[in-house]
């Protein structure tokens, strides 16, 4: 079997279309064929295709988050889901679609209702029409990400005058709703017999995504607490002082703060809420918002080269404690609240160094100091207090030269677990080396949710995915359970690695960073950067 695609050709339906009638609704209302294209797979993946388009709308549309299924049912069909001749109902789902702005375009119920032809004796054919029925209040309006229509139908037909079987789509249209091929209506049944047409042979060759979501969080509690988080912070978009995209690195950075929250919030124990907290975005009283009660690091966040502070910002401003280090202030510091500019300094990390460097500001906390005094031989007195405490979690957000000391750091002052976001590819003393830096133990990329296959079609991988694979094998290495997760953000370096378990003792572990990081020392090619401007004005 062929695994290449054949080429979508869609064109508008001739009315009427040679050996194919259009649909006939009992209870009334007069379809139109729209369009229609070449159907490149069996009947009975017919059903298997159009799921894809119940389940997941937001794939056609933009304006839409995602739908949430209220009823699925075989038995029960709506008087508003239409009767067909020649047709019976098999399936109802009644969905509802949610909208991505819902302070700009409201929700919409919605009947997705299947049908089988209606044969004397025969109760076994498999679906081959879909009709989707929108369901409105009285006076209710429809959505702008729905097509004005009344019911919408997906077909699957196979004529008797022809061994070609063909996908069509038709619709009861509003009145005044243009029929025109550059009207909305048909740019909308367009792109929706594509993405069936592009499922139906998905379905086929039984493809398999390679990129997989919402493994650590899931997609309905991440999509809901992320529109409540961008309401909070989208005004940081028009209050900007850097040179870069606002849009980008805003959305993006409130996206990787609410994976955060949410990861932490299922990380730790209860034993980890701290009692009366602020909101920092209004500290005149104490705050009601439910995250402010949930489980944190115990030893707070560290966010190593936090560049321009922003995920930094939108932590503390949501109560989480820890601060962002970096070698060198950025504008829009300045700009920040008073409780952000403190958590903002500018400081060199020598991970090579013999000793924990230290920074006033952080305390570990007397219970880790009693637990760990045996181990504690980078903890110079109680009166010191360290840049990175112990039982902190460590963030590495496209941290550039520390993306792979991020492991090393976290089982060296014993974090608490760690987030490694990698962009430029980096090895622990140079540029990362394919033929080099080969991984350091065997990792399950299907299993850990890599992504280490063939992304670039050479048959090896992508220098990225082998990147991902070696920071994986590295974290092994240094004794941490490897999670993986593709974040819901707006960038193509958008894979986190995390470290919250352990999987090796605590002195083994140690032994393979002590070695690691003698062999950089040998090689004598690691230089450690010096913080840049005005440093003691942080």
């Amino acid at each position: 079997m062929t695994t290449i695609r054949p080429r979508f050709n869609p064109s508008p339906c001739s009315d009427p279309l040679a050996g194919v009638d259009p649909l006939h609704t009992e209870n009334g209302g007069l379809w139109t064929p729209i369009i229609t294209c070449p159907a490149d797979f069996p009947p009975d993946l017919f059903q298997v295709a159009v799921s894809q388009l119940i389940h997941h709308p937001e794939y056609n549309s933009t304006l839409i988050l995602r739908s949430q299924v209220i009823e699925d049912t075989v038995a029960r069909f709506p008087d508003l889901v239409p009767t067909l001749q020649n047709l019976r109902p098999v399936r109802n789902i009644h969905r509802r679609l949610l909208p991505r702005r819902p302070t700009r375009d409201s929700g919409l119920n919605q009947h997705c209702t299947l049908y089988a032809p209606h044969l004397p004796d025969v109760e076994s054919l498999h679906p081959n029409v879909l009709v989707l029925t929108p369901v409105l209040p009285p006076g209710g309006c429809l959505p702008y990400y729905h097509p004005t229509v009344t019911h919408l139908a997906f077909r699957f037909v196979t004529s008797t005058s022809s061994t070609l079987a063909t996908l069509r789509i038709e619709a009861i249209p509003l009145p005044g709703t243009s029929l025109d091929p550059g009207a909305r209506l048909y740019r909308t049944c367009l792109a929706l017999l594509e993405t069936l047409h592009r499922y139906g042979w998905g379905a086929l060759t039984q493809y398999k995504k390679r990129v997989i979501h919402d493994v650590l969080v899931p997609r309905e509690t991440y999509q809901d607490f992320y529109l409540i988080m961008r309401e909070r912070h989208k005004g940081l978009v028009n209050d900007w002082h850097e040179v870069t995209d606002p849009l980008k690195h805003v959305f993006e950075d409130i996206g990787i703060a609410t994976f955060l929250m949410l990861l932490w919030k299922d990380s730790y124990g209860p034993e980890t809420i701290p009692s009366g907290h602020t909101d920092a975005i209004n500290a005149k009283a104490p705050t009601d918002e439910p995250w402010h009660r949930w489980p944190r690091p115990p030893g707070g966040f560290v966010d190593l080269g936090c560049g321009n502070g922003l995920l930094t910002h939108i932590l503390i401003s949501e109560g989480y404690s820890g601060y962002g280090i970096d070698l060198r202030a950025r504008r829009s510091w300045v700009h920040y609240p008073t409780a952000t500019q403190t958590c903002l300094v500018v400081r060199a990390l020598d991970p090579i160094a013999a000793s924990v460097d230290y920074y006033p500001g952080v305390r570990p906390s007397e219970e880790n100091q009693d637990r760990d005094k045996s181990e504690d031989k980078d903890i110079k007195n109680e009166s010191q207090m360290t840049l990175l405490p112990l039982d902190s979690f460590l963030i590495g957000n496209h941290a550039d030269e520390l993306t792979p000391w991020v492991p090393l750091l976290a089982t060296r002052v014993r974090a608490s677990g760690y987030l490694s976001i990698p962009c430029c590819a980096w090895g622990l003393d140079a540029r990362f080396d394919r033929a080099r830096d080969v991984p350091l133990c065997a990792v399950d990329t299907e299993a850990l949710n890599l992504g280490g296959g063939n992304e670039s079609g050479d048959g090896v991988g992508s220098s990225y995915a082998l990147y991902r694979v070696w920071l994986a094998s590295l974290s092994v290495h240094c004794g941490w359970a490897v999670e993986v997760e593709v974040l819901r953000i707006p960038s193509t370096r958008n894979w986190a690695i995390v470290g919250r378990k352990r999987v090796y003792p605590s002195e083994v572990a140690s032994r393979n960073v002590e070695e690691l990081i003698e062999g950089v020392r040998k090689r004598g090619q690691f230089q450690t950067r010096y913080p840049e401007g005005k440093a003691g004005d942080h």
